[in-house]
């Protein structure tokens, strides 16, 4: 699960969204490059469809329409080409989230700004999220790379709430780690119970988009005391 987070800054960037350092260069040829997005476009819709468990490399390539001997042509296994679909998912899932509140700007919009977009690109990437899931519980290195990109979120929130701080907008008496812990955690579980668990249960109402983003954004401002949400 994620965090919302505001603007990193150039000494602590967030860990790449895939855990695999050995994922090959990018073909040099049009004609490979075509393979190799086919092949990373089929595998998402595969894994989000059929689980990571339940998987073939077969399915992957029947999607992508090309020979199953083409697919070790860019990836050696399963766990490369996961890792090859959230990289490419990656500028969609770290957005730019809560970015350094300006002296004349409303800290509560711009909160409420930054809320939305990080609810917005987890819906759309609910199934990728939900796959994440699944893929840390048996698979060590992406188990880590969750640790790490959640970590990196928290403190980046934690910078974003000394700087409310330090302006006199939040509550100076809270640690600014500790309740970046509590609140990312927060949303981060709303996000996860709104649009992963709602799919696994489909009896359940649609949560309303709104409704969540003035929720978790008031609950946000109240905890930290925001003037005029104390």
């Amino acid at each position: 699960m994620d965090t919302t987070a505001p603007e990193e800054t150039d000494s602590e960037q967030a860990p790449p969204v895939a855990p695999f350092s050995q994922l090959r260069e990018p073909p040099t040829t049009k004609r490979g490059a075509r393979t190799r997005a086919a092949l990373v476009k089929a595998a998402r819709k595969v894994f989000e469809r059929d689980g990571y468990l339940d998987t073939r490399l077969t399915d992957i390539t029947k999607e992508a329409q090309c020979a199953a001997g083409s697919f070790y042509t860019y990836f050696t296994n399963k766990e490369e080409v996961l890792a090859a679909v959230l990289l490419e998912a990656q500028e969609d899932m770290m957005h730019p989230g809560m970015g350094r509140v300006q002296g004349t700007d409303d800290p509560y919009a711009v909160l409420e700004a930054s809320n939305r977009a990080y609810l917005a690109a987890y819906k759309r990437n609910a199934k990728l999220m939900a796959l994440l899931e699944q893929v840390a519980q048996v698979e060590p290195e992406f188990r880590e790379f969750r640790r790490r990109r959640g970590d990196a979120f928290i403190r980046r929130n934690a910078r974003g709430i000394a700087d409310l701080q330090a302006r006199g907008v939040a509550d100076r008496e809270v640690d600014p780690m500790m309740a970046s812990r509590a609140l990312s955690g927060m949303v981060s579980v709303m996000a996860y119970n709104a649009f992963v668990r709602s799919e696994e249960q489909e009896e359940d109402a649609p949560v309303d988009f709104e409704e969540l983003v003035s929720t978790v954004t008031r609950l946000w401002a109240n905890a930290l005391r925001f003037p005029g949400h104390r």
